[in-house]
C-alpha cells in the first residue's frame, strides 16, 4: 500500500494582493511542485480575509516529508521564481494531516482487506 502524506497550508496574504499571489502561485509553484512529485489536491481563497488555503500531498511516509520539502525549496528553479508568491505571505500555517476517512468514506484501516468483506 502506498503511503501518501498530505499537508494543509493556510496563508494570510497582503491586503489587496490575493489575485497577484494566486497568479504567481499557479504559474510558478504548481508546476514546480508537480515536477517534484507533489500533487495539489485542492486550493481555496477566502477573499474577505485575504486568505489562501491549499492541500498538497506526496507519496512518501511522514518521516520523509521534510527532506523532500527541503529539496523542493533548494531547487534552483524555486530560488529563481519571479515573482515569488512567498513574498506576499504575511502569515503562514502548515499542518501535516492524519487521514481518518478516504474518498468513498472508508477509514484507512478498513481498507486493509477489502476482498473479505461481507
Amino acid at each position: 500500500m502506498t503511503v501518501r502524506t498530505t499537508e494543509l497550508r493556510d496563508y494570510l496574504i497582503e491586503p489587496g494582493r490575493l489575485d497577484e499571489f494566486v497568479a504567481a502561485w499557479r504559474a510558478g509553484v504548481v508546476p514546480l511542485r508537480e515536477s517534484h512529485g507533489y500533487r495539489i489536491d485542492a486550493a481555496w481563497v477566502v477573499r474577505a480575509e485575504n486568505r489562501f488555503i491549499w492541500l498538497l500531498s506526496l507519496d512518501v511516509p511522514l518521516a520523509d516529508w521534510e527532506a523532500r520539502n527541503d529539496a523542493y525549496y533548494a531547487d534552483p528553479r524555486r530560488l529563481a521564481l519571479d515573482p515569488d508568491p512567498a513574498a506576499l505571505i504575511t502569515e503562514a500555517r502548515h499542518t501535516l494531516l492524519e487521514p481518518l476517512l478516504s474518498i468513498g468514506g472508508q477509514s484507512p484501516s478498513a481498507r486493509k482487506d477489502s476482498t473479505t468483506s461481507s
